[in-house]
């Protein structure tokens, strides 16, 4: 399974591992960054020199709405207290906001695309691919043309005046009759939170729908206050009921089709599936982060059909959203959950979203229970459920690329992570917003700044989205961005062996297939912002297609193999003529 070949083995002085963090940098500049206008705009000209025509139209546009932070002819480029000024294409516009709230299963994102819909224009901001593709398969069977736009894939259909794109992928420049931004609340989330706060004040839009939790109000009430826009709340209820049992599952004999478990950990998942496939009454798909996209999105399909055996789901939280399930009872192996620093217990609002996916409407349950594997986390479920999600306070924020360049020449360096750990240290907010949670940006600019790199590919590589967590998926980083700055041109067969996959035996060796699709998932993304660089994306895509259906054959196969059945589902001479479907290049 080891088809990744590093040429070059990395030394231990330049392995992700042992990358030494710096410290603190409060106190390495004696002031804050005033610039003068004369001195400003010397540097503007500077940069708009060396760009093309649209990113220098794009950059002077972004540039002067900088002017309205400071008329007295200082600017500082750490003030990020007026974010709304940063979108002038929107401030053009008196937008009607429509806040459609409520709970899990309630018809507010239903009622948002049916407007959106029937608009002459349009586009839907999801924060998952999956949805993203959903929403534009439901436009595009609607005879809406809809083009599907995320970090690693774009489908354009002709004539579209429609896109259904992930939230970090919305267009600020183009002008749209309607807009939907699904999962509104995560404008408080400490990562990703900033790119939906992009896309509520930058999008220009007659109408923008915002779809979330009834605890995003206030905080969008008061954000928007400044930018003129109408704002209309409206708030909606369950359409079918959820229970909340009293007793726990106890054993489970007990389980029974429809049911989902929920754990957090890629082990726990596993090591309940086996369980409950040990009894001999049902096979388990599962559902979890780290699976691809493809993978999930088979696995809930299996699951959702009753013609199918497996008729009982394991999953991660990664249900909470995304995918249309047919489930009739949640069933929480835990209350606690690791989040990448400690264990902590579940949120409020997680603890609602995710026990919300019981009892679809209009499935074969519409009625939803939810319960716990012991008696001792009912208390704390029942409570939660009971209880409103609390109030938002704070929006994420994120300064631009455009300030962190005037920054960067300010201190005459292109090292990324001084730039960037020394501009958020200084940066002036208004009290509704927090800045993102940069602990993976760092980690990346760490890396990226060991190589020869103009500032934006530093940037680029910052935003990409890999797993720094994961060793296989961070050593694929460096070794693109090694290649890059060598060359100028990154092709996949110098890491990568096509031909070389193959159904993994064991869960470790699953566990790599996962951080191989990560790699190649990584390859493309960057393919679509550096295309003459990165120009095997077909093939990428293609060996993507392959790790997906890769992945699917052991998760049935072991299934089946715990059943003790004799014959699996697929025969491999069926799932090589899958392969070979995608092996064309």
């Amino acid at each position: 399974m080891a088809c990744f070949l590093f040429r070059k083995k990395l030394s231990s002085s330049s392995s992700y591992s042992s990358f030494p963090f710096p410290l603190s940098l409060s106190g390495l500049f004696s002031r804050w960054c005033l610039l003068d206008c004369k001195l400003l705009y010397t540097m503007i000209h500077s940069i708009l020199f060396k760009l093309d025509f649209n990113t220098r139209l794009h950059t002077w546009c972004s540039f002067r709405c900088l002017s309205s932070y400071h008329i007295s002819g200082k600017f500082d480029l750490t003030d990020l207290t007026q974010p709304h000024t940063w979108y002038p294409n929107a401030r053009r516009k008196k937008r009607n906001v429509f806040l459609h709230v409520g709970p899990t299963n309630s018809g507010k994102t239903y009622n948002a695309l049916k407007r959106l819909e029937s608009s002459s224009s349009g586009v839907y901001c999801g924060p998952l691919r999956l949805l993203a593709w959903e929403v534009a398969q439901r436009l595009n069977k609607a005879k809406v043309p809809c083009n599907l736009i995320t970090g690693q894939e774009r489908e354009e259909i002709d004539d579209a005046k429609h896109s259904s794109v992930t939230v970090e992928m919305a267009d600020l420049t183009s002008e749209y009759r309607c807009a939907v931004i699904d999962e509104i609340q995560m404008v408080g989330c400490r990562t990703r939170g900033f790119s939906f706060t992009r896309a509520l004040l930058g999008i220009s839009s007659d109408e923008l729908h915002l779809c979330g939790d009834p605890a995003a109000v206030p905080l969008i009430q008061r954000i928007l206050e400044v930018t003129g826009d109408l704002i209309k709340v409206q708030y909606y209820d369950r359409l079918s009921p959820l229970i909340p049992l009293k007793y726990p599952l106890g054993s489970f004999s007990n389980i029974k089709t429809g049911d989902c478990i929920v754990t957090f950990s890629r082990h726990e998942i596993y090591k309940l599936k086996k369980k409950i496939e040990n009894g001999g009454k049902h096979l388990c798909s599962v559902v979890y982060g780290s699976l691809p996209p493809e993978t999930r999105t088979k696995q809930a399909t299996m699951f959702n059909d009753e013609s199918s055996e497996f008729g009982v789901l394991v999953a991660s939280d990664a249900i909470g959203m995304g995918l249309n399930l047919n489930i009739s009872r949640i069933i929480f192996s835990t209350l606690k959950k690791f989040d990448g620093v400690y264990t902590r217990e579940l949120t409020v609002p997680e603890i609602k979203q995710i026990a919300g996916r019981a009892g679809r409407y209009g499935s074969k349950f519409p009625i939803g229970e939810v319960t716990c594997l012991d008696a001792e986390d009912l208390p704390l479920l029942h409570s939660s459920l009971g209880s409103p999600s609390p109030v938002l306070e704070h929006a994420g924020l994120f300064p631009t690329f455009d300030l962190l360049t005037l920054y960067s020449r300010l201190h005459s360096t292109t090292n990324f992570h001084p730039i960037l750990e020394q501009f958020l240290e200084k940066a002036k907010l208004s009290p509704d917003y927090f800045i993102a949670d940069c602990e993976h940006t760092l980690k990346v600019a760490t890396v990226v700044d060991t190589f020869p790199l103009g500032l934006y590919d530093k940037y680029l590589f910052c935003l990409s989205p890999v797993d720094m967590n994961d060793d296989i998926a961070a050593q694929g980083l460096i070794q693109f961005a090694e290649n890059y700055a060598k060359k100028g041109l990154v092709r996949l067969r110098e890491i990568f062996t096509p031909g070389t996959l193959q159904v993994p035996k064991s869960h470790n060796a699953l566990k790599e297939l996962e951080s191989i699709h990560k790699v190649l998932d990584l390859y493309v993304w960057l393919s679509f912002r550096m295309e003459d660089s990165f120009p095997d994306r077909e093939l990428a895509s293609s060996q993507k297609a392959i790790c997906s259906l890769l992945i699917e054959e052991f998760l049935e196969r072991l299934g089946w193999q715990t059943q003790g059945k004799g014959s699996y589902r697929h025969s491999p001479l069926h799932l090589q003529q899958k392969i070979s479907m995608h092996c064309t290049v």
